[in-house]
């Protein structure tokens, strides 16, 4: 019965127009930075960057070069925004809509039935990583040659790493598994805001205004030392899984937190939900 009742639930999802925005979203600022990389100076900076650290620029301005520097800002800004426009859509659109009334009429509890709505978005949030990363390597190879991988990222995350293309390809595949696990933290974040009695674009706004919180007081020079405690701070583990030998545990600890407040949000949204009158 679960089976039966996540396929009709993954069939209403992926039904919905507003569920494939995210999708042609990403295709079209791919293009628009494939165009940027190809007539601006992003190819003699790198290079420079690279024979600067006594590296070939030919063997690293590559496919995978370019697929993870356009990865970064989509990730940062546009996952998040897809990601909590399912979310917030998930209960309180049925709620809206008199749907749920219908569906809790039924012998099923209210735990199973978000259940089953909270692993139909964690199938999405992995498709959407996926398609993110698959559109960003195959775009890329149109425009650019396979080779290694060059990564680099200033700042507190501090990543500098070149490796040959198939060593580079697998890390590639890797950080996809840290993403699809911050994409579904940001789906569940919208998601137990809709469990409240709340409109469905509301929820989405929540879930994103705690996001953005996050992301300003990390940035604030004044709050360095409380950075940790910031979410989208732990986020930015998937960088780390570039770095050579592997950091694991900064990767694990980060891991942790974000798979704590996955648990903490669907409890909350479940107790919310309990005490919720909807049958009335």
């Amino acid at each position: 019965m679960f089976l039966r009742q996540l396929r009709n639930e993954l069939w209403k999802l992926f039904g919905k127009k507003r569920t494939y925005i995210g999708f042609g979203a990403f295709l079209i600022a791919q293009l628009a930075m494939l165009f940027a990389f190809q007539y601006s100076n992003w190819q003699k900076d790198t290079a420079r960057l690279l024979a600067g650290n006594g590296y070939l620029a030919e063997q690293y301005i590559s496919a995978l070069t370019v697929a993870v520097i356009m990865l970064i800002p989509q990730i940062l800004l546009l996952m998040p925004l897809y990601a909590c426009l399912v979310g917030g859509d998930m209960v309180a659109k049925e709620s809206e809509d008199g749907t749920l009334r219908m569906i809790l009429c039924r012998p099923i509890s209210r735990v199973r039935v978000l259940t089953v709505k909270w692993v139909a978005g964690l199938i999405f949030s992995i498709l959407l990583v996926l398609a993110l990363g698959g559109m960003a390597l195959v775009l890329a190879r149109i425009w650019f040659p396979w080779g290694g991988l060059f990564v680099f990222v200033p700042g507190p995350v501090r990543v500098f790493s070149v490796m040959p293309a198939w060593e580079g390809l697998a890390y590639y595949g890797g950080t996809h598994i840290v993403l699809a696990i911050n994409a579904a933290t940001m789906f569940t974040l919208a998601f137990m805001f809709s469990c409240f009695n709340m409109k469905p674009a509301a929820a989405t706004v929540l879930g994103l205004s705690f996001l953005l919180v996050n992301l300003v007081m990390e940035n604030m020079p004044f709050f360095e030392e409380y950075k940790e405690f910031c979410l989208t701070t732990h986020f930015k583990c998937w960088l780390l899984v570039f770095n050579q030998p592997l950091p694991w545990p900064d990767i694990l600890k980060s891991l942790s937190v974000i798979l704590g407040f996955n648990l903490t949000a669907f409890i909350v949204g479940t107790c919310a939900f309990f005490v919720r009158d909807i049958k009335s």
